[in-house]
């Protein structure tokens, strides 16, 4: 599963447009500390009106949570954000996984599985047959965790639009077989 002992009180929850301020404030910290995972910039984002953050929570998206303390009475701190999207141009069956993000303090320690594992549920059980990512072709450490977690790679690559030395590669997960990972944190709904 992970490298170092789970998160306590890992949790993960489904967003929607009435959470936009959470949304926005963690995704903005994702792209300040992760600038090169993804094809938005901070600018960009941090540019997006209320109108704009609120439709992008149409889609599927969920942000994970954790105990940052010992203290049971603390309240739980967002810990990771992953979102599911259609492409147009996607192929039959397929739904994009977008926006994966884990706080730094907290890699390595099931919030990924967790996220993933979420996503091929509800891609699922909404009838999709394929998820599919892209993943910066220099973070090795998360490209493992996708290949841990059921990903293959395709051939396909892409370049970041901001950045065409950042190379992106193509993975799948066939949503058909058994869940290469079972796991046991708790998924609430909202």
């Amino acid at each position: 599963m992970s490298s170092s002992p789970p998160l306590p009180g890992l949790s993960v929850r489904r967003v929607g447009p009435q959470d936009w301020r959470d949304y926005r404030n963690l995704r903005l910290a994702a792209l300040i500390d992760s600038p090169r995972a993804f094809w938005t910039t901070y600018a960009q984002a941090a540019s997006l009106e209320e109108a704009d953050w609120r439709e992008r929570l149409e889609w599927p998206t969920w942000i994970a949570s954790a105990s940052g303390s010992p203290d049971p009475a603390r309240p739980q701190l967002p810990v990771g954000l992953v979102a599911l999207w259609r492409s147009p141009e996607g192929g039959e069956g397929e739904i994009i996984l977008v926006q994966m993000w884990v706080a730094g303090w907290a890699r390595g320690r099931g919030v990924v599985d967790l996220l993933v594992q979420t996503c091929a549920d509800a891609a699922r059980a909404d009838g999709w047959t394929t998820l599919v990512l892209e993943v910066a072709e220099e973070n090795e450490r998360a490209a493992a965790a996708y290949r841990r977690l059921g990903f293959v790679p395709t051939g396909r690559r892409s370049a970041m639009p901001w950045d065409e030395r950042v190379a992106e590669v193509e993975m799948v997960r066939d949503l058909g077989g058994p869940d290469p990972v079972n796991c046991t944190h708790t998924r609430t709904r909202k």
